[in-house]
């Protein structure tokens, strides 16, 4: 019986272009998640949108002298476009601006007020004279009163963590102008009061497990009597109106609707499919299912903290994240890669140099799961040179070229297996076991680790064997070898299919495999595999395109 994931990224922004660290910090293991999952049966839903509520959106807009939803629509697509390139295999990429996410989170209000935890509250907001507006949070810098770092935003301080309110901030000024003669205003807002659900975040916390040592940790940081309760309202005009007599003009935070567009995604794909939306968000008829969201550090506090807040305090019977699997930072060269700044290498420009599955298989190797990770590229171009050149694409193109030759375009059918040959499937087996439970923990870098150990395995077998020197006087014995070689490429790229689909897919062909327009399924019996000679007899395609070996210039990366 198959199991139910459903699978969540964290939503980008709407606006600039999207970078590496964006990628590897929740959509790309979001997306080789899914991948093995769909390969091992299991019913999967795989869901994403964009941000595109909020003052970031209002002023990337207004810079590129379009209205709020032109912009969207125009970087939607965009962000659509690179991600489908990037192969990620979402069921649904919505969008949080959507009729359905406004609806949602309206509901969600009116069942979080009726339920008491709702505050109106007059709060001071910092206007800036220069910029003629009052200054969402993170548009105001300044020195965190916490560590000292001296370019907190008004929201939270990078560099500690720390979730902080502009007006704490030391020595402020507007990120838009920089402006220091900010002032101070009274404003009425309301505030989600997260600190009357402290108890039930906790005891909800206590149930689940499988989390990043480090996610847990910071979550139960923020699940003390120090919680504050949350401005869930924002004086701009783009954004999801608040249904409140007085609050005309007003939107909600867009971290109090961001999470809610998961479930309006969800929604919309069911809506399109004629499917029922609930299976995976409410009730009893979640039973069985598990909901795994991914997403970088920062991120954490509103997903262990308010979202939870927001589905608990309703008192209605939604679907809760079972795990919250969180990274580190991607940084770039010694540096913070950063969107707003220009900084670091942009997914356009990733793929404008190389396949995305260099890339792919790059990230996922090193994917900053227990500590932050730096981007070199001549460390990139190294590691890509010897895993994908050298070992897999290696072993792909020597043994397809290899077995057309000497045997008639055709995979070989005489000889019986040996004991390498037993030993080599025994071997095997165990490998290809290891690997899928590093998947089913949600273990990337040791998943990527264990399947280049497989390519170097396989490597040896044939180096071993050697079928090239055997074939004028044990053609029996050539045959066997290559025919258990070819079976064995087809293992190595089927495993390594959820990082590297178009590599793995065109490996699969080469060897003569089934390729279908699904995912190919995970190995099962290994041995059987390995040894029956299933497939001698069948014709081998053209041969596999060898992966160019990489190296770094000063203008960027060219293939030599």
């Amino acid at each position: 019986m198959s199991r139910r994931i459903l699978i969540t990224s964290a939503l980008p922004y709407v606006s600039g272009a999207k970078h590496l660290g964006n990628l590897v910090g929740s959509l790309l293991p979001a997306d080789v998640h899914a991948r093995f999952h769909r390969q091992i049966g299991s019913e999967v839903l795989f869901v994403c949108a964009t941000d595109e509520h909020g003052t970031p959106t209002e002023i990337a807009a207004a810079q590129a002298a379009l209205d709020p939803r032109s912009f969207c629509d125009r970087e939607h697509d965009r962000q659509a476009d690179v991600y489908r390139r990037f192969g990620l295999s979402f069921d649904h990429f919505g969008r949080s601006s959507t009729p359905s996410n406004h609806t949602l989170t309206q509901h969600f209000y009116h069942r979080l007020d009726a339920a008491g935890l709702i505050d109106e509250r007059v709060v001071p907001q910092v206007w800036s004279p220069a910029d003629n507006r009052y200054l969402p949070d993170r548009y105001v810098l300044g020195t965190c009163p916490h560590c000292g770092a001296p370019d907190a935003r008004g929201d939270q301080c990078d560099a500690c963590g720390t979730l902080i309110d502009a007006v704490d901030l030391i020595a402020p000024r507007s990120a838009l102008s920089g402006d220091t003669r900010l002032e101070v205003r009274e404003s009425r807002h309301l505030f989600l009061r997260q600190s009357a659900l402290v108890d039930r975040l906790n005891s909800w916390l206590d149930t689940r497990s499988g989390w990043p040592h480090f996610v847990a940790s910071l979550a139960r940081s923020w699940l003390t009597a120090d919680l504050k309760d949350r401005c869930i309202t924002r004086d701009l005009a783009w954004g999801v109106p608040v249904p409140r007599p007085g609050f005309e003009g007003k939107v909600f935070y867009v971290w109090f609707d961001a999470p809610i567009a998961y479930i309006a995604a969800t929604q919309d794909w069911a809506a399109a499919r004629g499917s029922d939306w609930r299976d995976w968000w409410w009730g009893e008829a979640t039973r069985g299912s598990r909901y795994v969201q991914f997403l970088g550090k920062d991120n954490v506090p509103f997903h262990a903290v308010s979202f939870p807040s927001t589905l608990l305090g309703s008192g209605e019977p939604w679907r809760t994240a079972d795990v919250i699997k969180g990274f580190h930072w991607l940084t770039h060269e010694g540096g913070k890669f950063s969107t707003s700044q220009g900084r670091g290498l942009s997914c356009e420009a990733a793929l404008d140099a190389l396949p995305a599955d260099l890339w792919r298989w790059w990230l996922i190797a090193n994917a900053p799961e227990s500590a932050d990770v730096d981007f070199r590229a001549v460390r990139f171009a190294a590691d890509v040179n010897k895993d994908l050149a050298d070992v897999f694409g290696n072993l792909v193109q020597r043994v397809t070229r290899f077995a057309r030759a000497a045997f008639d375009g055709c995979v070989p059918e005489s000889g019986e297996p040996g004991e390498a040959e037993r030993a080599l499937a025994v071997s095997v087996r165990e490998r290809v076991s290891t690997i899928r439970a590093h998947h089913e923990a949600r273990e990337f870098r040791h998943a990527a680790a264990e399947t280049r150990a497989l390519w170097a395995g396989a490597n040896a077998y044939v180096q071993a064997a050697a079928p090239w020197s055997s074939l004028q006087k044990d053609r029996p014995g050539a045959a066997v070898a290559t025919r258990t070689a070819l079976a064995l490429i087809e293992v190595c790229a089927v495993v390594a299919w959820s990082i590297i689909p178009d590599l793995a897919t065109s490996a699969i062909t080469a060897v003569g495999g089934a390729v279908s327009a699904g995912p190919p399924p995970w190995p099962g019996d290994v041995i059987d595999q390995l040894l029956d000679g299933r497939r001698a007899g069948v014709v081998l395609p053209s041969s596999f395109e060898p992966v160019a070996k990489l190296s770094v210039e000063s203008s960027g990366f060219a293939v030599r």
